[in-house]
C-alpha cells in the first residue's frame, strides 16, 4: 500500500466535508442526519480523485454514500460516550472498546456504500435502483402506517407491540419484503435484490444471535441496533465474496477500522479538551467540538482507503447508457428527499421557539411530516413538493435539450451538485439554530460555515491540482486479510492506550461533561429491565 499516491487535496476536502456533515448530523441526528455526511464525503472523493470516469458517476456515489453512512445512525451511542467519562476503570475500558466498535460498524457500511459505484459495471449498478426505490417506498409506508395505526410517542415507544429491544427490526423486515417484491416482478433474484436481501437477512442474523441468544446488550435498555449492524457488515462481506468484489470488501474493512479510530479518538480528544478547559477555566460546547472532530477523522478515514484504490479500481464506462430515471432518481434523492427528511425537523423547531408562529394557519399545519398524527401535509410539505416537481421536470427537460445553467462537463455537474448540496444543508442547519441562537453556537454553526467555505474553494480549485488517474485491474484479497489482521491489533491497542490516558488525566474521578455511568460492579447504575408502562424511555 503506497500512501504517497494519495492526493492530499482529496484527503483534506473529504475530511472537511464529512466534518461539516457530521456537525450538522449532530443537530438532526439518526440515519437521515448521518446520510448528509455520507453524500458530502462521497462527492468530495470523486471530485478530487483525478478519475474522469468517476466524475460521470458522481451522483451515484453521492446516493450510495449517503445510504451506506445512514445505517450507523440507528445505533445508540451516547451512553457509551458516558462510559468513557466514568470513574470506574472497567467501565472506561468497556466504553472505549465499544466506541471503536460503533465507529467501525458505522464507517464500514459507509465505505461499502461509497465503494459500490466504483466497482460495479453499468449493468450491475443499474440493477440496484429498483430495489433501493422499493425499499424507500416501503419505509415511507411503514412510517405512515405505524403512525396512523399505533400513534406511538417517542418517549413511550416501549409500550408499542412492535417494541423489540428498541431496534429497527420492522424496517429490516420491510426491506426484505420490498426486495422480494422486486424479485417477483423480475422473475428471479439478481445482484440488486440480493444486496438488499444479504443486508436484511444478515441484520436479523446478527440481532437474533448476539442479543436474543447470547444476551449481549451494549447499553440496556437503549436500542441494540448495533447487533443488526454487525450482521450487515458480515452480509456486505458475504456479498463481496459471492460476487468477487474484493475492492468493496477492502474499502469496507479499511474504512471501518479508520472509523473505529475516529470515533474513539474523537471522544478521547473531548476528554482532553475538558481537562484543559478545567485547568484554564475555558468552557464551550465540547460535545459539538467532539462531533465535528469525529467527522473530520471519519472523513480522513474514508479518504485514505479510496486514495489507495483510486488507481486500482476498474475503469468505468465514461459514456454509459444508464436508464434516464436512475439519473433523475439519484439527484432527486440527494437534493430533495434527503434534505426534506432532515429539514422538516427545523420547521418543527420554528413552531416550538418562534412565539408569533402558530402550529397551524389557514387550516394547515406548518409541517405535517406526511404523518396522520401531525396533519399529513403542511405548508412545508407543499413548498417541498413544488420544489421536487420542479427538480424532476427540469432534469427531464435537460435530458431532451441541455439547459444552459447545467454545465456540459461531468466535472462541472459534480461541482454544481456539491456546491448546491453543501450550502443547502449549511443554511438549513443555521436556520434551525437561529431561532435559539446563543454565543456558544458559534462553536458549531460558525465552524461549520467556515469549513464549508474552505470546502467550496477546494472543490473549485482542487481538480486542477490533482493529477489525472485511470483505472486498472487489481486483486485486493491480500489487502483484505492484512487490513483485518492489523485492524484487530489497532482495536486492542487504541482501546488500552485511550483507557490509560483517561486515567492519567482524571485518575479515579468522573470526567465532567456527561452523566455518571457505571456499567459493572456493585455500584452499577445501568438499567437492567425494560422501562415500565407509563415511564419515559431512557
Amino acid at each position: 500500500m503506497d500512501m504517497a499516491i494519495i492526493p492530499w487535496e482529496m484527503v483534506l476536502l473529504c475530511g472537511l466535508s464529512v466534518c461539516v456533515g457530521w456537525g450538522i448530523r449532530g443537530n438532526f441526528g439518526h440515519e437521515y442526519g448521518a446520510a448528509l455526511a455520507g453524500a458530502l464525503g462521497a462527492m468530495a472523493i470523486v471530485l478530487l480523485s483525478g478519475r474522469e470516469d468517476w466524475w460521470r458517476h458522481v451522483h451515484y456515489f453521492a446516493l450510495f454514500g449517503a445510504i451506506g453512512w445512514s445505517f450507523g445512525g440507528s445505533m445508540s451511542y451516547m451512553m457509551v460516550v458516558g462510559y468513557s467519562h466514568s470513574p470506574q476503570s472497567l467501565t472506561v475500558l468497556y466504553g472505549f472498546a465499544n466506541l471503536f466498535a460503533i465507529g467501525f460498524l458505522w464507517a464500514a457500511l459507509g465505505g461499502a456504500g461509497t465503494a459500490l459505484p466504483a466497482f460495479l459495471t453499468q449493468t450491475q449498478l443499474s440493477l440496484l435502483f429498483a430495489p433501493v426505490a422499493a425499499v424507500f417506498i416501503g419505509w415511507s409506508l411503514q412510517a405512515a402506517i405505524i403512525d396512523w395505526v399505533l400513534a406511538p410517542k417517542r418517549m413511550q415507544r416501549h409500550e408499542s407491540p412492535l417494541y423489540w429491544y428498541d431496534t429497527d427490526w420492522v424496517a429490516a423486515l420491510v426491506a426484505i419484503v420490498a426486495a422480494l417484491i422486486v424479485a417477483l416482478f423480475r422473475e428471479g433474484l439478481d445482484m440488486g435484490t440480493n444486496l438488499v436481501l444479504y443486508l436484511g437477512i444478515s441484520w436479523f442474523g446478527g440481532f437474533l444471535l448476539l442479543v436474543n441468544v447470547c444476551r449481549l446488550r451494549m447499553t440496556p435498555p437503549r436500542g441494540d441496533n448495533w447487533a443488526g449492524c454487525v450482521g450487515m457488515v458480515i452480509g456486505v462481506l458475504a456479498y463481496c465474496w459471492r460476487y468477487e468484489l474484493s475492492g468493496v470488501a477492502f474499502a469496507t474493512l479499511m474504512t471501518g477500522f479508520g472509523g473505529g479510530i475516529a470515533f474513539s479518538f474523537g471522544q478521547l480528544l473531548k476528554l482532553i479538551y475538558i481537562w484543559i478547559g478545567n485547568k484554564t477555566h475555558w468552557h464551550t460546547n465540547w460535545h459539538s467540538v467532539m462531533e465535528q472532530t469525529q467527522g473530520l477523522l471519519f472523513g480522513l478515514g474514508i479518504a485514505i482507503p479510496f486514495g489507495l484504490l483510486v488507481n486500482k479500481a476498474p475503469l468505468l464506462e465514461t459514456t454509459p447508457n444508464f436508464p434516464q430515471w436512475t439519473e433523475i432518481f439519484a439527484v432527486f434523492s440527494v437534493l430533495i428527499l434527503l434534505t426534506y427528511v432532515n429539514y422538516r425537523k427545523a420547521a418543527g423547531t420554528w413552531v416550538d421557539l418562534v412565539e408569533g408562529l402558530p402550529e397551524r394557519f389557514f387550516g394547515l399545519p406548518v409541517v405535517g411530516w406526511f404523518r396522520h398524527s401531525r396533519g399529513w401535509i403542511g405548508w412545508f410539505e407543499l413548498f417541498y413538493m413544488g420544489l421536487g416537481i420542479a427538480c424532476v421536470y427540469l432534469l427531464s427537460v435537460h435530458f431532451r435539450e441541455p439547459l444552459a445553467f447545467i454545465p456540459t462537463s461531468w466535472l462541472g455537474k459534480g461541482q454544481l451538485l456539491f456546491f448546491v448540496f453543501i450550502w443547502w444543508v449549511v443554511i438549513f442547519n443555521f436556520e434551525r439554530a437561529l431561532v435559539g441562537f446563543s454565543p456558544h453556537r458559534l462553536t458549531t454553526e460558525g465552524v461549520i460555515t467556515l469549513n464549508a467555505i474552505i470546502c467550496t474553494v477546494l472543490m473549485a480549485l482542487g481538480p486542477q491540482m490533482v493529477p489525472k488517474q485511470t483505472g486498472s485491474l487489481f486483486n485486493f484479497n491480500d489487502w483484505v486479510w492484512q487490513t483485518l489482521i492489523w485492524g484487530i491489533v489497532v482495536l486492542i491497542g487504541t482501546t488500552v492506550v485511550f483507557w490509560g490516558i483517561k486515567h492519567l488525566l482524571y485518575g479515579k474521578e468522573h470526567a465532567g461533561g456527561a452523566a455518571l455511568h457505571i456499567r459493572f460492579g456493585s455500584d452499577s447504575n445501568a438499567p437492567k429491565a425494560k422501562p415500565k408502562a407509563g415511564e419515559q424511555h431512557p
